[in-house]
């Protein structure tokens, strides 16, 4: 499938940890800690194009979607937290950001992205453009 191409380096000056998180550069306007590519899958059904990333912990506040220049980009930031009144024991989570591009083929429509987010799973519906389908071209005789 075409449609949306990955591109899951989430930092170009960032270095792979063993959790595969990327550790951000600490520069101005970069995010600091390690910052998480969320697994991704890509499922096609007719005329349409669903993307499912998982962002556990993510909240609709903190995630930004934006599609620019064919690029769609998804952030999130997200921090571990203990319950009130517990005292942590062991922490794994950890506070960081998602990050993930995805290259949009001319096939998708961009202008009509559906995103929603349910159980730690975002779900961006992209419909095919219109005008993209594939169209028969008579030959005439000369």
């Amino acid at each position: 499938m075409d449609q949306a191409t990955s591109n899951g380096n989430a930092s170009p000056n960032g270095s792979a940890t063993s959790n595969g998180s990327v550790t951000a550069a600490a520069a101005e306007g970069q995010p600091t800690g390690p910052i998480f590519v969320p697994p991704a899958d890509i499922i096609e059904k007719g005329n349409t194009v669903i993307m499912l990333l998982d962002v556990p912990g993510a909240d609709p506040a903190s995630l930004d979607v934006t599609l620019e220049k064919r690029v769609l980009t998804i952030s999130a930031k997200v921090k571990s937290f203990a319950p009130e009144g517990y005292a942590p024991v062991h922490i794994e989570f950890q506070d960081g950001t998602y990050e993930r591009r995805f290259i949009f083929s001319d096939e998708m429509d961009g202008e009509h992205i559906d995103a929603t987010l349910k159980d730690g799973v975002l779900r961006l519906t992209v419909p095919k453009a219109p005008d993209t389908a594939a169209k028969k071209i008579a030959v005439n005789a000369a």
